[in-house]
């Protein structure tokens, strides 16, 4: 029997029915419907990301307004994750803990999408008078978008921890490597979607505006994915999570407690979270407006007069502006396969092993060693990459430039979605190796091939899991370092936007009165967010290199 602290007491053991298991003939396949729906979720941000920016400026609200709206992502992120990770937890229903979740929130997703289209045909079912049709669309539009954001994040949790659920300890990392892999073609999908001219495509039979189109392509792209993904997957059903007697944990209580802990970090891992905090200040202003910038910077310079006589303005910046984001999907998906085999991990650093290469081979293979680049200089370099591609963002004056810097950054963006999760692991073992009397205990995993049997121990499991339930808490609180860098990013951009471009986007805005528009003679105000973001890109290339002073990577 293992007991666990606070006098010796046996914990709460919790009790499952069934097996988890997927359907699929190889385990390439069943990994891919494992996380396929994150394609239908990636295609929906990067539709939200590209043209809900130049949507809003259409309707006629200025830059500083609209970096306002944007703190429903973070704020989304802070607070639906961490409540229905909790419910969901606790669930008993037969269908599994995620699955439900997966499902509800995409049909509300799906209907804020369509709304978030169709809002000026839905004011004007209720509203006759121009100047309030006009008020009230921009407050639907962006009440819209913050069901998107809410309900979305709902989805990507439990997607996420659907993932956790079903894998066993030892392919995790294989799991998270698909989860990548699917983000990068839901990326490639979405601003392929958002390039091509659907209305030629579909006619009028999705709408009568690229955006629309849109909105439609990206709720049925999500629907497709969630619903194959959750048809191929069987989830363990709780039975009891032996809690019964204890105290609820109510949503509060977990933000409070992740609040504490964040507070009180491992000097490691406090250490990467600092990197985090910095890095993620610099890619907000590029994921928000990256693609109204390449818009813009078309629209002001290369853009033919009767490119901007011919209507649809939202449509032509979102597809520019995909276009260049393509690029930066495509090298992401490239860096994302390749870079793996020619950076040394940590483990292999740490332990001075690397897996002994056939004979034929062999020779060669231990000559590259010699030069590949740890895990920690390559994050280091990719801070620097991003650096220097966004500082160039406030003088660039053609649209080729502007996709070229873009582009570059998928190569930063492709380490930046692995290094960290991967010292964060690093980093949650040795703690739970050194502090767990029980880690040198092998886990009972759960194979694809060959699920455990009914009733699992999961009490027992945890105990002697190389990383424990300090996981679930650590992964919070990185989440929590990625969200409040938004909130600085939202008031950087709405004091630059104040300042820069005070009057509505001249290049967007359909009103006519000049005294409402700022002169397009000073620096663009996205161009110089992508500036102050590549300065604190500078500070996470510093901060990463002193996690290596601190844990000697």
């Amino acid at each position: 029997m293992i007991t666990g602290g606070g006098g010796g007491r046996t914990p709460a053991l919790a009790q499952w029915a069934g097996t988890p298991s997927i359907k699929g003939a190889s385990e390439s396949m069943r990994m891919a419907l494992l996380t396929l729906s994150l394609v239908g979720l990636q295609v929906t941000w990067n539709v939200e990301m590209t043209y809900c920016t130049p949507y809003l400026l259409e309707l006629g609200l200025t830059k500083s307004k609209i970096s306002l709206v944007w703190i429903a992502g973070p704020l989304s992120g802070l607070i639906m994750q961490p409540i229905v990770g909790v419910i969901a937890d606790r669930s008993k229903s037969r269908w599994g803990r995620r699955r439900p979740f997966m499902v509800g929130g995409t049909v509300l997703v799906s209907m804020f999408l369509l709304l978030l289209g169709w809002t000026k045909e839905v004011v004007k079912m209720f509203m006759t008078e121009k100047e309030a049709i006009k008020s009230a669309t921009i407050v639907l539009a962006v009440l819209s978008i913050y069901g998107i954001d809410f309900a979305i994040n709902a989805v990507q949790g439990s997607c996420r921890g659907l993932i956790v659920d079903t894998l066993p300890i030892p392919k995790q990392q294989q799991g998270s490597s698909w989860a990548s892999r699917m983000v990068a073609v839901g990326s490639l999908v979405g601003y392929a979607a958002g390039a091509i001219d659907l209305r030629k495509v579909f006619g009028s039979m999705l709408g009568d505006s690229q955006f629309k189109q849109l909105t439609v392509v990206a709720a049925l792209c999500l629907c497709i994915t969630v619903g194959v993904t959750s048809w191929a997957v069987t989830e363990r059903v709780l039975i009891s999570d032996g809690k019964e007697e204890e105290e609820e944990l109510g949503p509060l209580q977990v933000l409070t407690t992740i609040a504490k802990a964040a507070i009180d970090l491992p000097r490691g891992i406090q250490a990467i979270c600092f990197v985090q905090f910095w890095a993620w200040i610099g890619w907000f202003p590029f994921l928000f407006y990256s693609t109204t910038w390449v818009g813009e910077i078309y629209l002001r310079y290369d853009a033919p007069a009767e490119a901007k006589a011919a209507g649809d303005l939202t449509g032509q910046v979102g597809r520019i502006g995909s276009l260049a984001l393509i690029a930066f999907s495509i090298i992401t998906f490239v860096m994302s396969v390749f870079l793996p085999f020619f950076v040394k991990s940590p483990e292999e650093e740490a332990h001075g092993f690397t897996p002994r290469p056939p004979a034929s081979i062999a020779s060669f293979v231990i000559e590259v060693e010699k030069y590949k680049p740890s895990l920690l200089t390559t994050w280091t370099i990719s801070h620097c990459i991003f650096a220097g591609s966004m500082i160039m963002a406030p003088f660039v004056q053609s649209l080729r430039s502007a996709t070229v810097i873009v582009a570059a950054c998928g190569i930063s963006w492709a380490i930046s979605c692995w290094a960290p999760f991967t010292f964060l692991g690093v980093e949650i073992n040795r703690l739970s190796q050194s502090s767990h009397p029980y880690g040198h205990l092998g886990r009972n995993s759960i194979e694809l091939e060959s699920p455990v049997q009914l009733h699992l121990n999961h009490g027992l499991e945890e105990a002697s899991s190389s990383t424990g339930e300090s996981s679930g808490k650590y992964l919070g609180i990185m989440n929590l370092y990625t969200t409040l860098p938004q909130f600085v990013g939202t008031g950087i951009s709405w004091v630059v936007f104040s300042l820069l471009e005070p009057g509505k986007s001249p290049e967007l805005s359909k009103e006519t009165d000049p005294s409402e528009h700022h002169s397009t003679d000073g620096p663009n105000a996205i161009g110089v967010c992508l500036f102050i973001g590549a300065l604190c890109a500078l500070v996470a290339a510093f901060s990463t290199r002193r996690l290596k002073r601190l844990q000697g990577y």
